[in-house]
Parts: C-alpha cells; structure tokens; sequence
C-alpha cells in the first residue's frame, strides 16, 4: 500500500460516522436508504460518506435488481493493520524496557 492510499484509509477513518457504516457492511450489504434510517441523518450526507469510503477503496457499490448496494472491501484494512504493527513492536520493547527498569529499581 503506498503512502496517498495509506492516507486516504486513516482519512476515511477518523470519522465516527464511517466508522459505523464500515461495521455495518461488515454484516451486510446495505442500501443507503437502509444507512440513512439507521444514522438518523440526511440521505445526501450519507452519500458523501460512502463517497470518502469509495475513493478509500474500502466500499464498493453494486446492483442488485432496482438496488444498489454498498459492499465493505476490507482489503484496504489490512493494509492499514501493517502499518500499524510496526508500533506494536515499539510498544512492547518500550514495555519490556520499562519491566527491566522497575526490576533493577526493586
């Protein structure tokens, strides 16, 4: 993942909002009349949502019949998780760090 989509999944995600709209496709395609009843907010907005979350390559829509859905592409996540796990190894050598320092202080 480089730099500009490893950007556009963090900007995507620091919303509340898409956060939860994430979820919810994470149990089910879901049409945006279905997002807008359950975020109690305007079909538009919901819309510009799903639109962040596009462009994040982390939905994606299509037709089924006379609706269109919205699909959580999850792919994007892992991406991100990657990133993420470089800080998992700082903080546990910062923890063992901090466990051999109170051991030498007792």
């Amino acid at each position: 993942m480089n730099d500009d989509q490893l950007d556009l999944v963090f900007g995507a995600l620091a919303d509340r909002t898409r956060r939860a709209i994430l979820a919810r496709l994470a149990e089910q395609d879901t049409s945006v009349g279905d997002l807008t009843a359950r975020f109690t907010m305007s079909q538009p907005a919901v819309s510009k949502h799903l639109k962040v979350l596009e462009q994040a390559g982390l939905v994606s829509r299509n037709r089924q019949g006379t609706m269109r859905l919205s699909h959580l592409e999850a792919e994007p996540l892992k991406g991100a998780t990657v990133w993420m796990a470089d800080y998992r190894t700082y903080w546990s050598e910062s923890y063992d760090r901090l466990d051999a320092l109170l051991e030498e202080l007792d």
